[in-house]
């Protein structure tokens, strides 16, 4: 029998963009059948893109998907197809949806196989919507049995073995061949060796060859990097297509089940390098797939805006940024020239447009109310509002969409101003701790100078007040940082975190600040998600909440 060729099909689809994701899957299975394969691959839920959440409750959009998925079984002539779409559930118990791969051989669907382990932890939610497979069968495509599976159904091992049954030793009853994952996994800086690591723990278990389809692209927050991958039945890695982007790829399944295949030697990107990728992607994505054409920022002189502009420039093209600077009687002559460096270096297009006449106004309509009361955060937030007010009037008349350029150890502590600075249709580096930021803007100057040196090495500064410094109310951000890792990331206790030699003092202080800002970070932006634990979906914690540890 001549050797079966199979095409791995990673594309970026748009959640309920039936027209646009069934060209793209049309395209790719007319790119396969010039590659003479016989099989073409798609993720998890390619038909209708991921996650769809709620819509997934409404008739006319299954109706949509169920069309979608005609239209592509008709392109099947002469080849066969993995994609991923809701089935319905047609008996009478249970949820009334599967999340399934549907395979479909020459015009024909010939099974459907619906994921069985539904995960319902940080991001995902998929148990709202699906019913598990109660039974797990292999296909059988050209003499070889296939082990399919969605994605979670082959992720239970190690630590995220958190499922009582196990998909894949049900599949293995049956003796396949080969194994085929669908997935949609988004990134996570942590995630990209974590993933490889548990599909070759499999690979080496079942001693099988595995074929990996993930989804590139951004959809709102969550980012999905692409980086499916191929290997043989001793583990060695043979294909890994690139991250972040689109790609088709064809190869040989001789190549996996042969006894003399070696492992290829991959370039492993840092994993600032991959953040950079992801939020290039995330912010290119959002405007392109919400019809945005241009986007606004305040531009401070200070290190978030500075970092949130450039990438902006890189996703969108400079030509579509407008950077407003917006200085008040407390902003340092350093900080606009370092905002007006960051212009000249990045090309975007710019404005200033002073507030202090706003906030002079504020002070004449506030002096009763305020007499005889000293300077505080109130008239801190008014600038931070004023700023705030000019910039969504900037995007209300010319249509630009606000970026937010509030960073993860800000939204952390409540380091920002409601209706202020926390502004935005997207949160840029909300995820972003402060020492990232920094780690970010020096990457971003590895090969010419983007950031301004200045805004690199100055003391931080909202430079709401008179020499305000960020270490006058918050400890240095490389000890900040740390202990916000400890405790959101990695969930450890106040006397955990103390007990790695940080001050007791401090960190029951940062502690309260965070769980006392929990009804800020309700309010944000969607936030464009690269660590393993974001603020939003993937933590969900109560705003009225007395637990102290």
């Amino acid at each position: 029998m001549s050797s079966i060729r199979v095409t791995l099909a990673q594309l970026n689809y748009t959640v309920g963009d039936f027209e646009k994701n069934t060209k793209k899957i049309i395209a790719a299975i007319e790119q396969a059948k010039q590659q003479c394969s016989h099989l073409v691959i798609f993720s998890e839920l390619a038909i209708c893109g991921y996650p769809p959440k709620d819509l997934l409750e409404l008739d006319d959009f299954l109706i949509r998907c169920e069309e979608s998925l005609k239209i592509v079984a008709r392109a099947c002539d002469g080849i066969a197809c993995i994609v991923g779409v809701p089935v319905r559930n047609d008996t009478e118990r249970g949820k009334r949806l599967f999340n399934a791969a549907v395979f479909i051989d020459n015009g024909k669907i010939v099974q459907v196989v619906s994921k069985s382990l539904l995960p319902t932890y940080d991001v995902f939610d998929e148990y709202r919507y699906f019913e598990p497979a109660p039974t797990s069968r292999t296909i059988t495509f050209r003499g070889k049995k296939i082990a399919l599976t969605v994605c979670e159904d082959l992720w239970n091992v190690g630590h995220h073995a958190i499922y009582s049954r196990n998909p894949m030793d049900d599949l293995m009853k049956e003796q396949p061949d080969l194994m085929i994952n669908i997935a949609a996994s988004p990134f996570s800086y942590l995630q990209v060796e974590e993933r490889k690591c548990i599909l070759k723990t499999q690979v080496e278990r079942y001693k099988i060859p595995l074929l990996y389809v993930n989804q590139v692209g951004a959809q709102t927050d969550l980012i999905f990097d692409g980086g499916s991958l191929a290997f043989d039945k001793y583990g060695n890695l043979i294909d890994e297509l690139v991250y972040f982007e689109e790609q088709v790829t064809t190869i040989d399944l001789d190549d996996l089940m042969g006894a003399h295949s070696t492992s290829c030697s991959f370039m492993e990107a840092t994993a600032i390098a991959r953040i950079h990728q992801a939020l290039v992607l995330g912010i290119r994505d959002y405007f392109r797939k919400m019809d945005f054409k241009e986007a606004v920022l305040g531009l401070s002189g200070g290190i978030d805006s500075a970092v949130v502009c450039a990438l902006a420039c890189e996703a969108l093209g400079a030509s579509q940024v407008n950077a407003i600077l917006l200085p008040s009687l407390y902003s340092s002559e350093h900080s606009l020239d370092d905002a007006r460096r960051l212009v000249d270096n990045v090309g975007c297009r710019s404005q200033v447009i002073p507030i202090a006449t706003v906030t002079d106004a504020f002070d004449e309509v506030l002096k009763e109310q305020f007499r005889d009361l000293p300077f505080g955060v109130a008239e801190e937030n008014i600038q931070a509002r004023s700023r705030a007010v000019i910039l969504m009037a900037l995007s209300n008349k010319f249509g630009w969409v606000l970026l937010n350029t509030s960073n993860k150890s800000e939204a952390a502590v409540g380091y920002g101003t409601l209706y202020g600075d926390m502004c935005g249709g997207i949160s840029v580096i909300g995820d972003l701790y402060k020492t990232q930021v920094y780690e970010l803007a020096y990457h971003l100057n590895r090969d010419r100078a983007i950031i301004p040196h200045h805004t690199l090495v100055k003391a931080p500064s909202a430079e709401l007040r008179p020499h305000q410094k960020d270490s006058d109310s918050l400890p240095d951000y490389a000890i900040l940082d740390a202990i916000l890792f400890d405790y959101i990331e990695h969930k450890m206790s106040i006397n955990s975190i103390v007990a790695k030699g940080y001050d007791s003092d401090v960190v029951k202080r940062v502690v309260k600040m965070v769980n006392a800002a929990e009804y800020k970070r309700y309010q944000t932006p969607p936030t464009l998600r690269i660590s393993p634990k974001a603020f939003g979906a993937g933590r969900n914690m109560p705003i009225v909440a007395r637990f102290v540890e």
